[in-house]
């Protein structure tokens, strides 16, 4: 399949390492037609991106991955928008403000492991982008405590490791309407997360559809072939939209290329039918 959208990019303005300016340049030298900036509970990274996208023949779409409240496995909904969503990131606002309270509170752990790591550390790390558990990680790489991510994130940073600190969610239904309420695309991010047997899954995915869920992520770089069938055949019978990207965060991060996942041409038209068809309704 030739890609010629990745519909899950982050920046800086979250926790990715490359500034929106930076992520538009490799989406157009990737020969992309469509990048979509979908930061961590915030849209500031796409005034930028959309800026960048001037005059390079590549079109940026407006997005973000909120987290919601789900267990016993994790859940996150991307927004999609038509345009520069006006006034959601004060929607988002208390969520921001929860992340400013829980990293201290990972740092605390860390220190009482004996891990001799600090909140400046950090923040050198972060600059101005709202700090997430990838700077931690770095962090920890950069002072030798851990070999990479991977070993970051299972060693201390992973749900259920002893650093672990949960943060305020939405949940799905306020997640799903305040994207709807804002003129957006709801989708399922990396299904594949919900840790759910098959039965639970239709059953869970049936009530984010009475919730309003329009689309469902199915090219993912975890997502095994079966897993892409499955979550196929729940779209169709659905009639929810399908999307694809790589989820990049920078190439430290499994070190995928922007691009190695997303939609083809027609899957790309499909989207942008059902995206801006909304914001005529």
């Amino acid at each position: 399949m030739h890609i010629k959208a990745d519909l899950h990019v982050h920046t800086r303005a979250s926790d990715g390492d490359l500034d929106p300016a930076e992520i538009v340049s490799q989406a157009h030298y990737s020969g992309l037609d469509a990048v979509a900036v979908t930061d961590h509970d915030t849209v500031t990274g796409t005034v930028e991106a959309l800026e960048a996208a001037r005059g390079l023949g590549i079109e940026v779409i407006a997005g973000v991955e909120i987290s919601a409240v789900f267990e016993p496995g994790t859940l996150h909904i991307l927004g999609y928008f038509p345009s520069y969503p006006e006034g959601f990131e004060q929607v988002l606002r208390p969520l921001q403000e929860a992340r400013d309270l829980r990293y201290p509170r990972i740092v605390g752990k860390l220190r009482q492991m004996g891990i001799d790591v600090s909140l400046d550390d950090i923040q050198e790390i972060a600059g101005s982008a709202q700090i997430g558990r990838p700077h931690i990680a770095k962090a920890l790489i950069r002072k030798g405590f851990v070999r990479d991510f991977e070993d970051a994130f299972s060693r201390y940073l992973a749900k259920g490791r002893p650093a672990y600190v949960d943060k305020e969610k939405m949940s799905f239904s306020e997640a799903i309407r305040a994207i709807l309420d804002h003129g957006g695309v709801p989708v399922l991010a990396h299904p594949f997360t919900l840790e759910l047997p098959k039965a639970e899954l239709l059953s869970f995915i049936r009530e984010l559809v009475d919730c309003g869920l329009q689309g469902i992520e199915i090219s993912y770089p975890e997502h095994t072939r079966a897993q892409k069938r499955l979550f196929a055949e729940i779209a169709r019978e659905h009639g929810l939209l399908v999307t694809g990207g790589t989820d990049y965060h920078g190439q430290g991060h499994g070190g995928l290329m922007i691009g190695a996942y997303g939609l083809d041409k027609q899957g790309l038209e499909l989207f942008r039918e059902r995206l801006y068809q909304k914001s005529v309704q």
